[in-house]
């Protein structure tokens, strides 16, 4: 009988000593098609993002309570097209604080619209090597074919991943897992919606089992010098695109007199701006713009004349423009010397 209650004493103890070791994981949440609805079970479009809110998307998926010890945050609800500098600048400092907490790893639920644009934001801002992953939908949680209950599951168990860490932040979706760094949204509807053109994926999940077979070259997260802390408001930086005809500049020149401080060009092939819109931008420059050139081709690098670089255009390198915008954002929030952004985009 004793031998009977010390084996059933150590048991529990055993029991309780695994739960302890289970990593502590806190999903955030921002709303998006994951917690979008409409009255049809068959609809894929036409529904309302951002209705549900953190507790039902846990409840949902009680499986991930096996992965790891959760807590839920509501940090907004919206559909991502609606994402805005202050709400980033909270995630990134709520991150800071639950990391700094003891809490070992971060979901962010998130539309889909601006996923990248956040994933980034997060990878240059977040002082911690510990995971942070992104998670979306391309169906709401009423279609009978709703792929968010599978794609949280999967995040949670990347965030819970120990080899996990040290990864950058990272975007979960549809069994791949991208790297804030190369991911882009590559289809409007598929659930095979994201891809990285220029980096291929970093790895894959099955089951909640994490494989990784590739690793981001680029400096991130403890590696990156901005420090987002005590923000409440970021530089003003908007996006110009070029296309055939495009030789008015009344944009350029409306934005540079409404406050903007920097401009991302959307360019044709690797980088060309139409002839009339660039010297209206070399105008501005002398008065303070600042100029990133990106391309509104889906792959590839810009390729910034030597000439150029010496009138202030800066290379976007391979960074699309809605990236290539947070960048300059972030970077101006350090200097305004273009010589030394020009370093930030080489290296981030």
């Amino acid at each position: 009988m004793k031998k009977l209650l010390l084996c059933m004493i150590a048991f529990f103890i055993v029991g309780a000593s695994m739960a302890e070791a289970k990593p502590k994981v806190a999903i955030l949440a921002t709303g998006g098609t994951i917690a979008g609805s409409i009255d049809s079970a068959v609809a894929t479009t036409g529904y309302t993002a951002g209705v549900v809110g953190v507790d039902v998307l846990i409840k949902a998926v009680p499986e991930i309570q096996n992965l790891a010890k959760i807590q839920g945050q509501q940090i907004a609800n919206i559909d991502s097209s609606n994402m805005r500098d202050e709400i980033q600048l909270k995630l990134a400092q709520e991150i800071n604080k639950l990391f700094a907490s003891g809490v070992d790893g971060v979901v962010i639920t998130h539309g889909t619209d601006t996923m990248e644009e956040t994933a980034y934001f997060l990878n240059l801002t977040i002082k911690s090597d510990k995971p942070v992953v992104l998670v979306g939908a391309m169906r709401p949680s009423t279609a009978i074919s709703a792929d968010g209950p599978k794609n949280l599951y999967n995040a949670v168990a990347l965030a819970a991943d120990k080899n996990a860490k040290g990864k950058g932040v990272m975007v979960a979706m549809n069994d791949k897992i991208q790297s804030a760094r190369g991911v882009v949204k590559t289809h409007t509807l598929n659930v095979n919606a994201f891809s990285s053109p220029d980096f291929g994926d970093l790895g894959y999940i099955v089951d909640g089992k994490v494989y990784f077979y590739n690793n981001v070259a680029k400096a991130h997260t403890k590696k990156a010098p901005f420090d987002v802390k005590n923000l409440k408001e970021l530089p003003k930086v908007d996006i110009l695109y070029t296309y055939s005809n495009d030789g008015s500049a009344v944009a350029a020149k409306a934005l540079f007199e409404n406050g903007t401080k920097g401009i991302v060009v959307a360019g044709s092939g690797a980088g060309s701006i139409h002839e009339a819109q660039k010297e209206v931008l070399k105008e501005l420059l002398a008065k303070g713009l600042k100029v990133a050139v990106s391309s509104r081709v889906v792959a590839g690098n810009v390729a910034v004349s030597e000439a150029d670089k010496k009138l202030g255009f800066i290379s976007a390198e391979d960074l699309n423009p809605q990236k290539a915008r947070i960048l300059l954002m972030l970077a101006l929030t350090k200097t305004n010397d273009p010589k030394k952004i020009q370093e930030y985009f080489l290296k981030y």
